[in-house]
């Protein structure tokens, strides 16, 4: 039992709940956390953080039953014994052996910066493999060895640098985004409005150049910039001052230490001038830095959200509870559950306007669906009892009752999600080399800098009035976080307009890869073609005309469920609209055709064999390569010849002919008979057709490709084709639905359009001319502007206008890619 003491301090409002060390001075109301239906005030964010994942956990009778506050920063750990509940043991992290793996969201993202400095201080933590940051979702994937290393030991490590994390909740995460906006936003003010009055008391000393402004004014007006550059320095500068602490305590120089160095010099240079009563003073560039800094900050956030915004989308459409049936049909009574508490044969109501909690068949009832969150797919898609509905789409129509086949967690949009966050997970090459560069940039900017100082404090005869600037500006001028931006930003606004066009990016180096494809390899059925019989054309055999041969087959295919009968009412359907007539005396042979009624006449479909025996023998034809004939007579009397083959996708031609066009060997690997795949590969122009593969010929095909030296680019169909997908440099899956969680491919076309590649390598063209712009014009502008500021030639202020517009030119470039070309 807790004693009375400690409660009497439990319920003091000026402690903080978790850890008891005072609150900030700024009110209790800053960091809350709801326990046992009450607001409980917090001393910190990492306190915070804790206070919530134990509550998330439902563990809250830890703070009933405690003897004592929780361990603080200069405990033993950082991490109270109750959050070891979080640990190896818990499902959610088995990976692989002894690998276990788990997704954070960090609060207090600042930059790029932070990126770099979070994932090389785990990087040194014991037993961690793999930690990446995504900068556009502000997530942290962390892959750790069981036997060495907890989750509580990884969230101690982020809390020592300043950092707090928890497991990621798409409804806390987004709020906390929220928060960290609001703040931004008002530090951004405070920052303006001290500018703009700094400004005011500086302005008449640059006016007044001719001497009439006399020394008393001048130094009142100088205590009164002082005065209004405080809030900046103390409130607004706080992202960059932390920055700077935390990349210090990490012993990892990061990106904000330049900037923190040169605000925390220009400004203590300005203090002490007013204190001595001479001198040059700096609050109007301080001011003004902060200012334009926190403005570069700001729009860089405001980039970094939109180019997630996809993904986002996709995490709050999880819906977080379902209505339940109990006893249907016997009973309508409901009962609103979670969603992830949901089994395999559940029953669930799903009413209109709300998401589909999990994969699920209708068992009651009729509806139209959206789906275009999952495919793209504008369209609503009608759905009736027995239609499957995948989890994540939104019932657009009516009430349906239905019958769940997978768990919330194994849902069609949770498997997209796994999708999309095994994208976040790793980094192309291209950003890892920025990121390298990035590192040693700031520890040479550092030495750089005390050299400047230390030239012109010599050049001056020892005199620091024109060496400090100097050394100021060098640290300011400077824009590494230019260099860490110029990738994640561009690829992140790549894949959220793809995403957007139904093209699901899952690898993290598919648009580098697909950009330097020298083949691209096709698979035939379910890729260049639909995969199932279409009607190519009707070939009279006898007097009546094609469209009322049509209407007659059709008739009596109506009822049957062979793909090529299902090829000839949609055909038919597609030509009138909903077929009116009927056949009767419906009787159909296996493997041979169907027999009936239309019109008190008997016609037969199918075979020729078949159709022979009520027709008579049939007259001389050509039905040509590639085609599977269905015919249909009457007695005494051949009709037609109905052709049916797996007709090319629409887009089909285009796609391969765009990939003629920009220099790429069009290859078409295919399982089929050699000749039906020299005639697609005819109709479409590729010249290169591989027919009769297995799965371990199409493997062995690509390898010896690769080990020619080429960067091969595969699309199939994802499941059929997983090894050879999984072999290719790049690869491209057709589809849909509950298959997305099979697929092996980098990529995912969601709605099955072909042209869709094309798109891809289109705005992987473009990615590719965005990050080289962007690395190149950060590579220029360092160094343009580093040696122009150590010679003198640019002052401080005008050092903090040239770093933050860098920044903003990177971005505005890379968010380019989100607008269609």
């Amino acid at each position: 039992m807790p004693d009375t003491t400690f409660v009497e301090r439990v319920h003091n409002a000026s402690v903080c709940y978790h850890c008891g060390l005072p609150l900030p001075a700024r009110g209790s109301a800053a960091w809350q956390v709801s326990i046992d239906g009450a607001e409980r005030a917090m001393c910190c964010p990492g306190c915070a953080a804790v206070a919530q994942t134990i509550v998330d956990l439902g563990q809250q009778s830890y703070y009933r039953d405690r003897a004592g506050y929780a361990a603080t920063a200069d405990g033993a750990q950082l991490v109270p014994p109750e959050l070891q509940l979080y640990d190896n043991a818990d499902p959610r992290f088995a990976l692989d052996g002894d690998s276990r793996e788990a997704m954070f969201a960090v609060e207090g993202i600042r930059c790029a910066a932070c990126v770099w400095l979070i994932e090389q201080r785990l990087a040194r933590l014991p037993g961690v493999e793999s930690a990446q940051l995504n900068v556009a979702t502000e997530r942290l994937y962390v892959r750790w060895r069981s036997e060495v290393c907890e989750p509580g030991a990884i969230l101690a490590a982020l809390h020592a640098i300043g950092y707090a994390a928890y497991p990621y909740d798409a409804g806390r995460h987004g709020e906390q985004q929220r928060k960290a906006s609001k703040t931004l936003g008002r530090q951004l003010f405070v920052a303006a409005l001290s500018m703009m009055q700094v400004m005011m008391y500086v302005a008449p000393a640059y006016l007044a150049d001719d001497g009439t402004l006399d020394d008393s004014m001048a130094t009142l007006m100088r205590w009164a910039s002082l005065l209004l550059t405080l809030p900046a320095i103390c409130y607004s500068a706080q992202p960059f001052w932390r920055g700077a602490w935390a990349s210090l305590r990490a012993r990892a120089p990061g990106m904000d230490l330049p900037v923190a160095l040169g605000i925390a010099a220009a400004f203590g240079a300005s203090v002490a001038a007013t204190v001595r009563g001479h001198g040059d003073v700096y609050f109007d560039s301080v001011t003004m830095f902060i200012f334009l800094l926190l403005c570069s900050r700001y729009f860089e956030l405001r980039a970094r959200r939109k180019a997630g915004a996809a993904l986002e989308r996709l995490q709050h459409a999880l819906p977080a509870s379902a209505t339940l049936l109990e006893n249907y049909p016997d009973s309508h009574a409901a009962t609103l559950v979670k969603a992830a508490a949901l089994v395999v044969d559940n029953l669930i109501m799903i009413k209109p306007g709300e998401a589909v909690p999990a994969d699920c068949v209708i068992v009651d009832g009729r509806t139209l669906l959206d789906v275009s969150l999952l495919s793209g797919e504008s369209a609503p898609v009608a759905k009736a009892v027995g239609d499957a509905l995948p989890g994540g789409a939104i019932n657009a129509g009516t009430v349906v009752v239905a019958r769940v086949t997978r768990r919330a967690q194994d849902s069609t949009l949770s498997s997209l999600i796994k999708l999309i966050d095994r994208a976040g997970r790793d980094k192309p090459r291209i950003a890892l080399w920025a990121d390298r560069v990035a590192a040693w940039f700031v520890a040479a900017l550092l030495l750089f800098a005390l050299a400047a100082f230390g030239f012109w404090f010599w050049l001056d005869g020892y005199s620091a009035a024109r060496a400090w600037p100097i050394a100021v500006a060098v640290l300011v001028v400077s824009c590494p976080c230019a260099l860490s931006l110029a990738t994640p930003t561009a690829l992140a606004a790549a894949t959220d307009r793809l995403l957007r066009e139904g093209v699901l990016v899952t690898g993290p180096q598919t648009l580098e890869t697909l950009h330097r494809a020298t083949h691209i390899v096709f698979d035939k059925t379910g890729t260049l073609t639909h995969g199932r019989p279409m009607l190519r054309k009707i070939q009279p055999l006898g007097r009546m005309q094609p469209d009322f041969c049509l209407r007659v087959a059709a008739a009596l295919d109506a009822g049957s469920a062979h793909p090529l009968a299902r090829a000839i009412v949609g055909a038919a359907v597609d030509n009138h609209g909903r077929e009116d007539w009927q056949a009767s005396e419906v009787c159909e042979t296996a493997g041979r055709g169907i027999e009936g009624m239309v019109h008190d006449r008997r016609y037969r479909l199918g075979s020729a064999g078949f159709v022979a025996g009520l027709s008579g023998a049939a007259p001389p034809h050509d039905t040509g390569a590639g085609v599977t004939p269905v015919y249909l007579g009457v007695e005494g009397q051949w009709l037609a010849c109905l052709h049916l083959c797996d007709g090319l996708r629409d887009d089909a031609q285009a796609t391969v002919d765009y990939f003629h066009r920009t220099g790429k060997t069009v290859v078409l690997l295919s399982g089929d008979n050699d000749r039906l795949v020299r005639e697609v590969g005819d109709r479409l122009g590729i010249h290169t057709t591989v027919g009769n593969c297995l799965p371990e010929e199409k493997l062995a095909f690509v390898k010896r490709l690769q080990q020619q030296g080429a960067v091969v680019a595969m699309i199939g169909d994802g499941i059929n084709d997983a090894a050879v997908l999984s072999a290719a440099d790049v690869s491209f899956a057709m589809g849909e639905g509950a298959a997305l969680a099979q697929a092996h491919a980098d990529a995912v076309l969601l709605h099955g359009r072909l042209g869709a590649v094309a798109d891809s390598a289109r705005v992987a063209a473009r990615t590719m001319r965005v990050i080289h712009q962007n690395l190149a014009w950060a590579s220029v502008y360092n160094l343009l502007a580093i040696p122009a500021a150590a010679m003198g030639l640019l002052n401080p202020w005008l050092s903090g206008v040239g770093m933050a517009l860098s920044s903003a030119v990177v971005v505005a470039n890379a968010l380019r890619l989100r607008r269609s070309s």
